[in-house]
């Protein structure tokens, strides 16, 4: 590893930073037996999930309650109630929850032909078992997920019950207690429906993968790759930084991990070449938020689109490639036109990592390129997961170096069960809400009171929906955003006529720039952190880097072409072409900066021509490119006009 890409931080640091800014990852560190203990558990429970795909086949009522137990089981042992407890210690009352949490699971387990029998005809030992497993989900996902998706979820159990006192088109015949408990606990419908049926299978599979592949040190290698390719360009760090957390992004699933992954090694390269604290914190925080949208491997929510739309998650995958070069392109174009303002200069040869090891390093991206593969063989997701992890072990041991021993291996298993904790919580609680929502209809009648709202016009339904995400997404994982925006606000879009997997990809996405949207910007707070500048500052510096994010979704409910839906290829390259040109001249104007320093009218006209060319029309693309021509001119005039006035003084 170069100079250049050593980290400024310990690696203690960077968990407690990664902790205080994502719940998930907060988890007791244990010594001694309860260390070896919670070890051997969640290699189980990854021998278990690999073991249902490869060679069990058992019923949904069965294995997703023992995904689950095994995930309550961890959560109660491995996160704290509360920020006062005890980190590094489990007390009786945890493990206490703990064996409830697997007890009320493998309920299910032990009496599965009983409880299919009796269904809707439950006994008191049923009601009990089921109120106690909707509890223990509640206060699971709190610890984990955090309070909003938790509160949510009560609010919606209680409107279930008081249904008949509700006003308006909100009033429904409303379910008694058995009734609830029965539904949220024994169908398929509630805690054990589509959210957790997608965690118990791709998602946990994926999160595994991308655990081995942080184990062959493919990490640190994406750093050096992008050391490589972008670091002596003009401002090298800041694209580096963009460049570093694309690659990232088609591994990880958390922006904030990928926040403190990268930005422990880009954050101070930026400052030393001179960027603002605010903006560097405020690249890698955009950059680390766009990698849920880069395939192949993105958030887990993609995975939950794929079931809910029923349509193969390579078809997610592809319809998301185009959106998500466009968002890194769009940060790419503001980082420079940033460095060109400020004059900073890229890399030199010596900060850089010798290009020859680099490059002798690239068979660690085959492991990407063997599941890409597979997965446009149609092979299904589960079996290219373990594909992928077979290939990621087979390749590490092309050289010595990041050959992976037996103890890799185990902690690649371990630490992928960790960090696939965090969706277990969250899709279990989600459920909950899914399975009220068909109980009550309550998720027509919001689609169309939203429609209502907004008068039945597309637009104000797409802004209202991207105001839901925003907000429901402060402090709330992009799971759980997604799994609520897209069972209220979808429906209504597709009734405007949008097609299916756009106005899902819509909500999806504005799910994620919540992350990096002020008040609580989690990414952004978390590279502020790294950057010791002000939070509330970053944040806005990167909501303004990630203007492509913010335009992007309306583009291609307008334009599904962007998405590869229904279009031809010249049709989709003609979107992508003046979507590009559009976000130079948003870019140019919102630094202030082309070819040469712009005035304030001149950045107006090229955040104008910037929107025209971004909106689909003919009409809007002509119109675009005459003002970008205009204000481009004007710089290029303006650059030359600079260089002759030094030569002369020369």
């Amino acid at each position: 590893m170069s100079a250049t890409n050593t980290p400024n931080m310990s690696q203690q640091e960077m968990d407690n930073l990664i902790a205080q800014y994502d719940k998930e990852s907060a988890v007791r560190q244990f010594v001694g037996p309860m260390k070896w203990f919670t070890f051997l558990l969640l290699i189980l429970f990854s021998v278990y999930q690999l073991s249902s795909t490869l060679f069990l086949t058992l019923p949904p009522q069965i294995h997703r309650p023992i995904h689950l137990a095994f995930g309550l089981g961890l959560v109660y042992l491995l996160y704290a109630g509360s920020s006062k407890g005890d980190k590094n210690k489990v007390g009786i009352v945890n493990i206490i929850l703990a064996l409830l949490g697997v007890g009320v699971c493998m309920y299910w387990v032990f009496d599965y032909e009983g409880l299919v029998t009796r269904t809707g005809n439950y006994t008191t030992l049923d009601m009990v078992v089921g109120g106690v497993a909707i509890l223990l989900v509640l206060e699971a996902a709190r610890r984990v997920v955090g309070i909003p998706i938790t509160l949510i979820a009560c609010i919606f159990l209680l409107y279930t019950y008081l249904g008949p006192y509700m006003p308006g088109f909100l009033e429904h015949r409303g379910s008694d207690v058995e009734r609830i408990i029965g539904h949220s606990y024994y169908t398929l419908e509630g805690i054990l429906g589509t959210p957790l049926a997608v965690s118990s299978t791709f998602i946990f599979l994926f999160v595994l993968f991308g655990a081995f592949l942080e184990k062959t040190g493919v990490g640190e290698y994406f750093n050096d790759l992008s050391l490589v390719i972008a670091g002596r360009r003009i401002g090298g760090p800041a694209k580096v930084a963009v460049f570093s957390s694309a690659l990232q992004g088609t591994i990880s699933g958390s922006s904030v991990a990928n926040v403190v992954t990268s930005g422990a090694f880009t954050i101070p390269m930026m400052k030393r070449l001179g960027y603002r604290p605010e903006f560097a914190a405020a690249v890698e925080a955009s950059s680390s938020t766009g990698g849920q949208i880069m395939p192949p491997v993105m958030g887990a929510a993609a995975f939950l689109m794929a079931e809910f739309i029923g349509v193969p998650y390579l078809d997610i995958a592809k319809s998301a490639a185009l959106p998500a070069i466009l968002f890194f392109v769009g940060i790419w174009i503001m980082t420079h036109f940033e460095a060109k303002r400020l004059g900073l200069r890229g890399l030199t040869k010596e900060e850089l990592p010798d290009k020859k090891e680099v490059l002798k390093k690239m068979y660690l991206l085959l492991p990407i390129v063997i599941i890409i593969t597979a997965l446009m063989m149609n092979i299904s997701a589960e079996r290219s997961a373990i594909i992928g992890i077979i290939s990621t072990i087979v390749v590490g041991a092309f050289r010595k170096e990041t050959r992976m021993s037996l103890s890799d291996i185990l902690e690649a298993l371990a630490s992928g069960a960790r960090m696939a904790l965090g969706v277990v919580a969250a899709t279990a609680c989600a459920g909950i809400i899914v399975g009220t929502i068909t109980l009550t209809g309550i998720g027509l009648k919001l689609a169309n009171g939203l429609i209502d709202l907004a008068g039945g016009q597309l637009f104000l339904t797409l802004f209202f929906t991207m105001i839901a995400s925003l907000i429901l997404g402060m402090g709330t994982p992009t799971t759980a955003n997604y799994i609520i925006t897209s069972t209220i606000a979808a429906p209504a879009l597709v009734q405007l006529g949008v097609p299916e997997i756009a106005a899902h990809m819509f909500t999806f996405y504005f799910g994620i720039v919540a992350d990096i949207t002020p008040p609580v910007a989690l990414a952004a707070f978390a590279a502020a952190g790294i950057a010791k500048s002000k939070p509330m500052r970053t944040g806005v510096e990167s909501t303004r880097l990630s203007i492509a994010a913010f335009m992007a979704p309306y583009i291609f409910v307008v334009s599904p072409a962007l998405l590869l839906i229904d279009t031809t290829f010249f049709e989709s390259i003609w979107v992508m072409l003046t979507s590009t040109l559009g976000m130079i001249g948003v870019g140019a104007g919102l630094i202030g900066y082309w070819m040469a320093k712009l005035n304030p009218l001149e950045r107006i006209l090229a955040i104008a021509g910037g929107v025209l060319a971004v909106i689909p029309g003919i009409e809007t693309d002509i119109a675009g490119f005459i003002l970008l021509g205009l204000v481009f001119g004007l710089s290029l005039y303006k650059a030359r006009k600079q260089k002759q006035q030094l030569q002369a003084s020369a």
